[in-house]
């Protein structure tokens, strides 16, 4: 979310505090005195979309993502909200949720929809919540927050508020403190000063936007913002049209480094749930609905961003300047672009056309996102290690490249290569950790349009993480290519222990699953093409097998890696027969067709693909 009106409502905040005293509310309605804590320690919140999920139903729907922030060190959530009839359900289903789960919220009003004449309506709004358990106070004040909103009265809406004070700490100018107890700075990103990717004349850091806002503050509490990425393609299919990009690369990693030295009392991370913006940590997974990201989120899981900021929010808490001794186990975290910059999609882009009206959208550009320039070529690789090791990257067909890393965390970065991408740690000649990510890198477009969105990895590997059917509905509003709605990538789960289970093919007289040994690579698409979609790959134990992906076993043998692949001939391999059944439209790239010889066994239920010839 960026300050023009025509963005959709999008945050993700985390605060610390230094000298500041939190308080939790008294439950709804009692008129008991709120406990009261010292905090000297450090908070840490992340700012969620109200506005993207209205298809939530009860407060339930709201605990795992209250439990896997927390899991990760956040303390609450900033809930951005706009003026949709369906806010103050789903409020109250959040304040619910969170209290439930041991989280705190409070609620930052997004002046892309509210207007900063309506004081009355914002005190009311926040006399609503400012009882609730689960809202957060600071210095016995309801914690407020904004996306933008200069020119908002501050002073007008606490006269308009009598029970209650408000520390507001709104997403203002650094020139325009007013009466704020704090302000926040929305622009993690490198940029032009003008909303959009550095040019060759203009390129303001994240740090400068640090030093504007310290400077103005004189010592106020400063919320500093950090984000892992940005990149949008909204085309003319909706009316938010926009695309550009944030060079974002290694900021995730680097900007980390700069918080824990910066000192700021409070930080915000951008976001949990933006997933228009692409700067989502939260999952895929969390019920929300479609606002047409699909085309570039599907299959590209962010996961393991929050895993790489688990132990820097440790460190903040701690008050450390350095994350290192927060590091508690080994872990690999990557992330690469699915296609190189190169790739050209020409008319099957959804942002192909030309802006129709003879009013310039000045975030609108037709073809790649402007700013892609801006990005490397590269896979990054994150290295947390509790002690040193090499880690090795092989992208595609460039030969594997083997870096020292030492303990504690250090980034690395590798040229794309098209294909499988595939990371190991070593220590000592043992393997600790290894696997193939299950996604590649392809030279062409990604369903037809230009994806710079990241594609987000972790070693050991993370829990599966699909998009859900809402999150999938406008998938293909525009979509020019043949590209079906559904996640295709495999399904690493657990440790990774090194055993592949691949759906049988209907017809068969196998067992209903078949056991391939592996060394926990699990595979999506053999293609390396657009993957409409794929059998689902899961990685189980194999019993009494010594293999591992995730964590060496000391002193276990050396295992041979063998990715299996739902290519025809794989397929064939596995049941035995030489029998050509495709389970999975993937595997039909380029053709997206049934050749003769070919059976499909997809599913059962799902549609068969087409014939070449028209069967």
């Amino acid at each position: 979310m960026l300050p023009d009106a025509m963005a959709p409502m999008r945050i993700c905040t985390l605060i610390f505090t230094l000298a500041s005293s939190l308080v939790w509310a008294a439950p709804h309605g009692s008129s008991a005195s709120p406990a009261s804590r010292q905090s000297t320690e450090k908070l840490v919140f992340c700012h969620f979309m109200i506005g993207v999920v209205d298809d939530r139903t009860s407060a339930s729907d709201y605990d795992n993502d209250m439990q896997q922030a927390k899991a990760a060190g956040i303390d609450a959530f900033a809930l951005n909200i706009g003026i949709d009839g369906f806010t103050s359900t789903q409020l109250d289903f959040a304040y619910e949720s969170a209290h439930s789960n041991g989280m705190s919220v409070f609620i930052s009003f997004d002046f892309n929809w509210y207007s900063t004449s309506n004081t009355s309506g914002i005190a009311d709004t926040i006399g609503t919540y400012a009882g609730y358990p689960a809202q957060l106070l600071i210095d016995s004040k309801v914690f407020v927050s904004s996306f933008s909103g200069d020119g908002l009265d501050l002073a007008g809406v606490q006269s308009d508020l009598t029970a209650h004070e408000i520390f507001w700490a709104p997403n203002f100018q650094p020139n325009n403190i007013a009466s704020a107890d704090a302000l926040f700075n929305w622009m993690a990103w490198p940029n032009n000063g003008d909303n959009k990717a550095p040019d060759a004349g203009n390129n303001l850091t994240v740090s400068e936007g640090d030093t504007s806002y310290t400077t103005a503050l004189k010592g106020k509490p400063y919320v500093a913002p950090v984000s892992p990425w940005f990149s949008t393609h909204f085309g003319l299919e909706v009316k938010y049209s926009k695309n550009w990009v944030f060079p974002s690369d290694l900021l995730w990693f680097d900007r980390w480094t700069e918080i824990l030295n910066l000192g700021s009392q409070f930080v915000e991370i951008q976001t949990w749930n933006d997933y228009g913006e692409s700067h989502y940590v939260g999952p895929l997974s969390s019920p929300h609905i479609d606002d047409g990201n699909s085309k570039w989120t599907n299959d590209m899981p962010h996961d393991g961003f929050l895993q790489m900021a688990k132990p820097y929010i440790a460190a903040f808490h701690a008050g450390s300047k350095t994350v290192d001794s927060h590091i508690e186990s080994d872990q690999l975290i990557y992330w690469y672009r699915p296609t190189l910059k190169s790739a050209s999609c020409g008319s099957t882009d959804n942002c192909e056309q030309p802006w129709p009206s003879p009013t310039p959208n000045p975030n609108y550009f037709t073809g790649k996102p402007n700013g892609y320039d801006t990005m490397e070529d590269s896979v990054f690789v994150i290295a947390l290690l509790t002690s040193p090791g090499s880690v090795t990257v092989t992208s595609g067909a460039n030969g594997p490249e083997t870096f020292g890393a030492p303990a504690g965390a250090s980034s690395w970065q590798v040229g794309m290569g098209t294909g499988k991408q595939s990371f190991s740690l070593t220590r000592n000649g043992q393997k600790i950790l290894s696997g193939d990510s299950l996604k590649d890198i392809i030279s062409d477009c990604v369903c037809g349009i230009y994806n710079f969105n990241a594609y987000v990895g972790t070693l050991p590997a993370g829990a599966s993480d699909p998009l859900s059917a809402d999150g999938l509905r406008s998938f293909t509003n525009s979509l020019s290519a043949t590209c079906q709605p559904t996640p295709s990538l495999g399904t690493a789960t657990g440790a990774g222990t090194g055993v592949v289970a691949v759906p049988t093919a209907v017809g068969t007289n196998s067992s209903a699953l078949s056991m391939i040994g592996g060394t926990g690579n699990s595979t999506s698409s053999g293609s390396g093409g657009p993957q409409p979609s794929a059998v689902r790959i899961a990685v189980s134990p194999l019993q009494g097998s010594g293999a591992t992906s995730s964590s060496a076993v000391a002193g276990a043998p050396a295992t041979t890696s063998q990715t299996p692949t739902t290519t025809s001939s794989t397929t064939a391999a596995i049941m035995g027969s030489g029998s050509k059944t495709i389970t999975a439209l993937s595997q039909l790239f380029p053709t997206n067709c049934m050749h003769a010889g070919f059976v499909w066994g997809g599913p059962p239920g799902s549609d068969p693909a087409a014939w070449c010839n028209g069967g």
